[in-house]
């Protein structure tokens, strides 16, 4: 099974900066995270140059809920938490889901 976290961050208001702490800061604050399997993040871009509905997408495995759950209330997970209010300010939707793989 995998369990999976999906932070999808609304835009900012300084793109840049905010591009720039999350790999510099918070990217490496989430790498941290207890037993975690895999964590992918980037920017996000539209086929014809619109403005997407996030500026950037991060997805966070780990093998069960409950690994999610302990990695999230450890001291690295509340460390990453507490970054957010650092450069989220814009906004970020959270969402956990159990992963079914068909292929």
């Amino acid at each position: 099974m995998t369990y999976r976290l999906t932070a999808s961050y609304h835009h900012p208001a300084d793109k840049d900066k905010f591009v720039a702490h999350y790999r510099d800061t918070h990217a490496p604050l989430a790498a941290k995270l207890p037993d975690l399997r895999s964590f992918t993040w980037g920017v996000c871009e539209t086929p014809d140059g619109s403005q997407p509905a996030h500026a950037l997408i991060a997805v966070l495995d780990w093998d069960s809920k409950e690994a999610a759950q302990a990695a999230l209330g450890s001291e690295p997970g509340e460390a990453a938490v507490a970054d957010l209010e650092n450069f989220a300010q814009a906004g970020v939707d959270m969402e956990f889901q159990e992963i079914t793989t068909t292929v």
